[in-house]
């Protein structure tokens, strides 16, 4: 199976189980992989037999920006539920990460993955 990736994409948004977070929001980072079958598109160089990844990018662009849940692992899910709906998608594996985390203690980022298939 092939792979396509986009990887660090970044939105600031207002996820986060305290109200000052939802309410202030801050930066989070995503990586998305979603497998599908990329042979007919590379035989043909024809952008309609592959997967479109400016429609992946919405997707998660959208559910960022556009609501406001208490967990990363929320968010992961709802985009992962919509892009499994996109034609040719096998599988997709969604990473999280939150770099602001409010912890007594200095961590790079909390991140979160989930593998999901149809």
């Amino acid at each position: 199976m092939d792979v396509i990736r986009l990887k660090n994409m970044t939105f600031y948004a207002h996820h986060g189980y305290y109200e000052a977070e939802r309410e202030l929001g801050q930066k989070f980072e995503i990586d998305i992989e979603v497998q599908c079958d990329l042979k007919p598109a590379a035989l043909t160089d024809d952008l309609k037999k592959t997967i479109d990844y400016r429609a992946i990018y919405k997707i998660a662009k959208d559910t960022f920006e556009n609501y406001k849940f208490k967990l990363i692992e929320t968010v992961a899910e709802k985009i992962a539920v919509k892009i499994l709906l996109l034609p040719g998608i096998v599988s997709i594996l969604i990473r999280v990460r939150k770099p602001h985390v409010p912890l007594n203690g200095l961590l790079d980022h909390v991140e979160v993955e989930i593998f999901r298939e149809n």
